[in-house]
């Protein structure tokens, strides 16, 4: 199944130096979430594991249009959104193996990154289940007099539940700075958009509660860059919320689980000429703002990132059976 991109947005005129910082984000995800895998196989990270390879250009171009003040929801495939955060590599593997020194002290996994310091709230395992938190928070950010402006990021798989029309609902009506960002990789799991949704054109629902709303192509970090600036830019300025739908596509399965059988390779293949990384490398070549070295550098600064986050993991701390029921059961005092 596949779907035509939509009308790319305008972009704004970048310099080198940017360009190879949004060509190195999206490496980092891309071989981090590659070793994640490579570890999952060898029995070092265990649970559930949803790789965002594909998707990069969406984290990515996003978080450049975010302030530190800012706050970002995602969903259980967060170790992209997670590292162009700027949430620690180490952290994050360390959590993956079930480390102490981890984000949640290896208790979430996978699918439940969460950093305080970067106001990055997860990493949440049920589908729309995030949606009304980030209302909340961004209502709470509108009561306290603040800017601030609340990501949130979910899938088509999202659209059909109630959560995302109550959401949008009181987002409308409670006038609340949230930004609702629609990673719409065609595939709820393995159900094809077709088959879960009566309408494919995700970016038509948000008017429907008076939501201003776009669809972008989720493959270009330029166009993602460009469309959240200005939603931001709204948001900041009108105090109400906009929803974006970046078209995109993950590159592997749904989960390590996955048997696939719901796409074709050849389907894949297609999209895969659309790859993020390569795409941006050829603009920058059209626009004499990329060398031959520049690429090598990049994967070998990423290299010694990605191992180094493999070896804090392989040297943490497991957490002592005696604190398993530690932040499980409330320590009550006796009179």
């Amino acid at each position: 199944m596949t779907t035509k991109a939509p009308v790319k947005q305008k972009t704004e005129s970048v310099d080198r130096e940017h360009l190879l910082h949004l060509l190195q984000k999206m490496v980092l995800i891309r071989r981090f979430e590659e070793k994640t895998a490579e570890m999952y196989q060898q029995s070092k990270v265990r649970g559930f594991l949803h790789l965002y390879i594909g998707e990069e250009a969406i984290a990515v171009g996003v978080m450049e249009a975010l302030g530190p003040e800012d706050s970002i929801f995602a969903t259980y495939r967060e170790h992209g959104h997670a590292l162009a955060r700027g949430v620690s590599p180490d952290a994050i593997m360390a959590e993956m193996y079930g480390k102490l020194e981890g984000t949640c002290r290896g208790r979430g996994g996978s699918m439940h990154i969460f950093d305080a310091k970067t106001r990055f709230f997860g990493g949440n395992g049920i589908v729309a289940g995030h949606l009304p938190m980030a209302v909340g928070v961004a209502l709470a950010d509108k009561k306290r007099g603040r800017k601030n402006v609340t990501s949130c990021f979910f899938g088509d798989g999202a659209t059909p539940e109630g959560e995302f029309h109550e959401s949008l609902n009181l987002a409308a009506l409670l006038h609340t700075p949230v930004l609702f960002i629609c990673e719409n990789n065609l595939y709820c799991m393995g159900t094809p958009i077709a088959y879960h949704s009566s309408n494919t054109n995700i970016s038509l629902k948000p008017p429907t509660y008076n939501i201003p709303a776009v669809r972008v192509d989720g493959m270009d970090v330029l166009a993602v860059e460009a469309a959240t600036k200005k939603a931001v830019e709204y948001i900041r300025n009108e105090g109400e919320p906009y929803f974006i739908e970046f078209l995109t596509y993950r590159f592997r399965p749904h989960s390590m689980f996955d048997a696939e059988l719901y796409r074709t390779k050849a389907e894949v293949e297609e999209w895969k000429i659309r790859d993020p990384i390569p795409t941006l490398i050829s603009y920058m070549k059209e626009h004499d703002a990329y060398n031959d070295a520049d690429l090598p550098i990049i994967e070998k600064d990423v290299a010694a990132v990605v191992q180094h986050a493999v070896d804090f993991a392989e040297a943490g701390t497991l957490e002592p059976v005696e604190e398993l029921t530690r932040f499980v059961y409330t320590e009550r005092k006796q009179p």
